[in-house]
């Protein structure tokens, strides 16, 4: 749980006490609903969460009169993000009051019934499934979908009509009838379990971000700037809700469901309808006994007031109905004995401390190995060997320890120390990994390297991996007995193996294998010899570089000449670290970098007061940053003398031609591009990868067309496209031959400018590229 400024009572606090906490807690959770709603990367559990909430609740009933505008219940969610456009729902969406007890949902029924002067009558209810995922109103009219947005704040939204359009969940048009002209659906985007794994596995392998539960993974799938990403994921939504309405549809709430049910979406099929406190808790109970076989997250049961015209007359209260409420399900917790703490060391040379066990189970599953994050986590929570401690399963899927029970901590128990070498033989040293601006985080790195038999073999494991060269007979089972041989130790040891007979002939002596497995092993091995580019690239393990990466870079370079050419010129102009700290903040992108290095280079003065705000002297200094970037720098530097100092570090410091080059090709960029430079410029992988190539045979990448207008020349696409999607125009471009970068430079053959080209189209002017329009460039490919 989080540290509150004051462990007291809330009506112990002094009114200064009060005042002071109120403020930290509305600043606390601001900051969280930011992480949840607009990043999807929430720092804290739901459970933590409430805690706060509570304990907000708890001060501000003793003390209404320190209700501040900005506290935490007169809030729903987030602002909505700068890149969506903002809508306005009809009827605000507001979130619910949370019960966490049996005698809370009792207590939710005697004031329903208190309010309603309700004596003997029998009030039914709706109990639905509180699906765990990003609230969505789906705004029809006249039958017809007309717009969708997310939550944002409960009064306004994001516009992500195109990304609700691709959900096979949601019609187009209403069937059936009695719809009203305009109504406002209102339900919950999700991810099943199996399809929130599909999607991590596949972005694991992509070298992409993963997510931490289905619930995230659903926002951010939902929340692409472009909707074919969307499409290409398993969202799921249920219907329970609406909002404004040209007419009433429905006497009571499940009337309306039925309803909705018959307009074509998907209703919870756990819903119920029951009568009275008994009927609220067997629901409560029904539903935590179904939990682990949904399918799908649910945290809770919502309660709702049958009856619309009772509903009607409860109303709200502040941000919420009194008519409804949320019955939460605890976390999902056990106690087991902390038997030891194992370091593991990763392919990147990343320690994670695991937790090893006594045998318990958590939420229906037997848990032995949990994680303790990293040093920090495990100093925090004041961990040690021997403790009684709390294990949850995080979001029902990844066991973590919470805490130690204290009152049972062995007698004797030391505090934890963080090795400061790595677990392996060679035990090198361990660092904290710096961020490009030199700051530590959390992440302890080996220093070995290859060096390290740990990271070697995982780099080895990734090598032979599926979706690597993928060779037959060759399990990791099987590598790590002859990494322990000393027969691989590096990947072009492997091709070696297949000829080397005297070591195929001790193979064949050893139980376990025969004449036709050790053909078999040899003729997997040999297969693999040539073998595509991507997966050449791929299977160097290169931090970052996955497979859609590798894909992009093989179609771009088309030969492993050509790219180990470009990387080995790329290692020789890498930024410098100032530029670093600007090419990876989040909110600065590759147009906002470019404006700001521009602007650094010959800086103006601005004619502003004296004590103007740094978000105004940025405003008009580089008037390109949009919202996202100017708030993203002014959280990294505070003030302008900082920010200025810095761009100007950055302006010096940036990479050279090359290295730019690498970073423009289109699905690479600049952290990518480092992490190719930072490879290379490391001879030991260098001559990794020399001994590789003497083993291999890699073929060029499917050779483009050479017989069109545009073959081998190199395509600059910028502003609005009207006619075609940018996809649509790269994917048209390559298939003629092109090359296809994100940035102009002086290799640049064409730039094909739409309205609303900007910084690009400038360069290519200043350096006398040739610009056409989309019209100009139809017409040269044969579409005009």
């Amino acid at each position: 749980m989080p540290d509150f400024p004051s462990a007291k009572p809330a009506a112990d606090l002094t009114e200064a006490e009060a005042a002071e906490e109120l403020i930290w807690l509305a600043d606390t959770m601001a900051a969280h609903d930011i992480a949840y709603y607009q990043d999807d990367a929430p720092k804290v559990s739901d459970a933590e969460y409430d805690a706060l909430k509570r304990r907000n609740a708890e001060i501000e009933a003793v003390f209404p009169d320190l209700v501040r505008e900005n506290s935490p219940s007169l809030k729903v969610g987030a602002a909505a993000s700068a890149q969506f456009s903002p809508v306005e729902h009809g009827v605000p969406m507001l979130s619910l009051d949370n019960a966490f007890s049996d005698e809370e949902a009792v207590e939710f029924e005697a004031r329903v019934r208190r309010f309603l002067r309700l004596d003997d009558t029998v009030i039914a209810y709706t109990a639905e499934p509180k699906i765990d995922g990003l609230s969505a109103s789906i705004r029809y009219e006249k039958g017809r979908l007309v717009r969708g947005a997310t939550r944002g704040d409960g009064k306004v939204g994001e516009d992500v009509t195109a990304n609700l359009r691709t959900l096979a969940d949601i019609p187009e048009r209403l069937s059936g009838s009695g719809w009203p002209e305009v109504i406002e659906i209102r339900g919950e985007v999700y991810l099943e379990h199996e399809g929130f794994k599909a999607l991590n596995a596949a972005a694991e392998a992509a070298g992409q971000k993963t997510y931490a539960n289905p619930r995230n993974a659903a926002a951010g799938s939902l929340r692409q700037i472009d909707p074919k990403i969307s499409a290409q994921r398993p969202l799921r939504f249920f219907a329970y809700a609406w909002g404004l309405v040209s007419s009433p549809f429905a006497q009571t709430q499940w009337e309306a469901l039925e309803a909705l049910k018959a307009w074509g979406f998907q209703t919870n099929p756990q819903s119920r309808r029951v009568e009275g406190t008994d009927g609220l808790l067997g629901a409560y109970r029904e539903m935590e006994g179904l939990r682990p076989r949904l399918g799908f997250d649910i945290d809770g049961v919502v309660y709702k007031v049958d009856r619309l015209d009772w509903q009607q007359r409860l109303g709200f209260v502040s941000r919420s109905p009194r008519w409804a409420i949320a019955r939460k399900f605890p976390a999902e917790q056990a106690r087991t004995i902390l038997n030891a703490i194992d370091l593991q060391v990763g392919r990147t040379g990343a320690v994670t401390p695991v937790a090893r066990l006594a045998p318990v189970t958590v939420g229906g599953v037997v848990v032995e190995n949990a994680t303790l994050h990293n040093a920090d986590e495990i100093a925090r929570k004041d961990v040690r060997i021997g403790d009684t401690v709390i294990v949850q399963r995080a979001g029902d899927v990844i066991p973590q320890v919470v805490a130690p029970v204290l009152e049972a901590r062995p007698e004797g128990a030391e505090p934890y120390v963080f090795p400061d070498h790595c677990p392996c033989p060679l035990k090198t040293p361990l660092a904290r990994e710096t961020t490009a601006s030199g700051a530590e985080t959390v992440v302890r790195r080996c220093t070995g390297e290859l060096a390290c038999p740990f990271q070697r073999i995982e780099h080895l494991k990734h090598f032979v991996s599926r979706r690597a060269f993928d060779i037959e007979g060759l399990g990791e089972k099987q590598l790590q007995a002859f990494f322990d041989k000393g027969w691989v130790k590096e990947p072009a040891d492997i091709f070696r193996l297949a000829r080397d007979e005297a070591k195929l002939g001790e193979l064949r002596e050893t139980e376990g294998y025969g004449e036709t497995s050790v053909a078999n092993l040899k003729a997997g091995i040999d297969a693999k010899r040539p073998i595509p580019l991507d997966r050449f690239i791929y299977g160097l393990g290169i931090r970052h570089i996955g497979e859609t990466t590798s894909l992009a870079l093989a179609r771009h370079f088309e030969t492993v000449e050509a790219f180990l050419t470009a990387a080995n010129m790329a290692a020789a102009q890498r930024a410098g670290g100032a530029h670093d700290v600007f090419s990876q903040l989040d909110g600065v992108g590759p147009t906002a970098l470019d404006a700001i290095l521009a602007w650094a280079k010959a800086p103006h003065a601005v004619l502003l007061p004296d004590d103007a705000s740094f978000d105004a002297r940025l405003k008009a200094s580089v008037p390109k940053l949009n919202k996202t970037a100017r708030e993203a720098l002014e959280r990294r530097f505070g003030d302008w003398a900082a920010f200025e100092a810095a761009a100007q570090a950055a302006s010096a410091q940036a990479p050279g031609e090359d290295f730019a080059e690498l970073a423009a090709v289109d699905g690479v960029g600049p952290v990518a591009a480092s992490m190719i430079a930072g490879f290379f410029g490391e001879d030991h992988n260098r001559a990794m990868v020399d001994h590789l190539l003497a083993e291999l045979q890699v073929q060029p990448a499917e050779r483009p067309k050479t017989d069109t207008a545009v073959a081998g020349k190199t395509i600059v696409f910028t502003g609005a496209l009207e006619k075609m999607t940018r996809d649509e125009a790269k994917a048209q471009a390559e298939a003629l031959g092109a090359k296809v970068s994100g940035s102009v430079s002086k290799k640049t053959h064409l730039v094909v400018a739409g309205p609303g080209a900007g910084s690009k189209l400038k360069t290519a002017t200043d350096l006398g590229i040739e610009v056409i329009s989309e019209d100009d460039w139809l017409t040269l490919v044969g579409q005009g």
